[in-house]
């Protein structure tokens, strides 16, 4: 195993690191910063786009030309080759303390996407799906940090995580409908320890990929919940992970430079890089874009 840094453009949050299968290309964010990256798997060719808020996932549209972003105040639609950033949907306009957060595109091409609580306190976020034709429908409430959102291969499981629940939960997905039922715990992270679950993928082989941020970890969970594998990362702020390369078989990992708020801890040199793993023998799965 072998762990590299693919690029450092320092992000102050790096996030919701998505390979694009088409395209062979990485797109992350700076969630705080507003911006938008794409490059190749060794970190070359790097573009990006600023986007008007605080920005918490994307997902890549059908045609590859765009972008779903869920911004702080909303769902919105970005051009890559105007830049041109459209208001969608605000799916909590009464909740000006909240914002959204991670997201993932599903099989049939739906946008499921949380929101949370700025100060990462209280339960006032919620799960949402943005259907390919753009209405938006509640799939849960009384979250207090939306994160981690993926599925399994054979999409009848949902995983999510409430970070600062301590838990990690998963749902009866209908992979025809797009709706949950049934959450239950999956897997519990102690975060007494200073750690929490962030953003996870999940493997051809059905295991779930977590990345353990503050503490420096990414754990492998079996499908029955099980730690399988844990491995020590660089930095102590890792955020999110997504397998991609030709082979799939790298496994990129996101960090950010600066915590959002004072009481969690600083990091070396290499915080806010883009990470890469090589050699685990495992493969994932390929990234839907969004849309019909």
């Amino acid at each position: 195993m072998q762990i590299d840094v693919v690029i450092d453009v320092k992000t102050t949050l790096g996030e919701g690191p998505v390979w694009d299968v088409d395209q062979q290309r990485l797109y992350f964010i700076d969630s705080f910063d507003g911006r938008v990256f794409r490059c190749t798997a060794e970190g070359g060719e790097v573009r990006s786009w600023d986007v008007p808020e605080k920005i918490g996932s994307i997902a890549i549209r059908k045609d590859g030309n765009g972008a779903i972003c869920s911004l702080a105040n909303g769902l919105h639609t970005l051009d890559f080759k105007t830049g041109e950033v459209e208001l969608i949907h605000d799916p909590e306009p009464g909740k000006p303390k909240n914002r959204l957060n991670d997201g993932k595109v599903d099989r049939r091409g739906r946008f499921v996407v949380g929101s949370m609580d700025t100060m990462e306190e209280g339960p006032n976020g919620a799960l949402y799906r943005l259907d390919p034709d753009f209405k938006v429908t509640t799939l849960d409430t009384g979250i207090i940090v939306s994160n981690g959102p993926c599925w399994s291969p054979d999409d009848r499981i949902f995983y999510f995580a409430d970070t600062w629940s301590g838990e990690i939960w998963a749902y009866d997905y209908d992979i025809e409908t797009g709706a949950v039922a049934n959450r239950r715990t999956f897997a519990k992270v102690d975060t007494s320890k200073g750690g929490a679950a962030d953003g996870s993928t999940v493997d051809a082989e059905g295991y779930l990929w977590n990345a353990l941020v503050y503490d420096s970890k990414l754990v492998r969970y079996a499908p029955d919940g099980s730690v399988d594998r844990v491995i020590d990362m660089p930095v102590k702020k890792v955020t999110s992970v997504n397998f991609g390369g030709p082979d799939l078989d790298i496994l990129f990992v996101t960090s950010m430079a600066k915590p959002p708020l004072p009481r969690f801890p600083g990091d070396g040199v290499l915080r806010g890089s883009v990470f890469a793993i090589r050699g685990l023998g495992v493969r994932g799965v390929p990234e839907p874009r969004f849309g019909a």
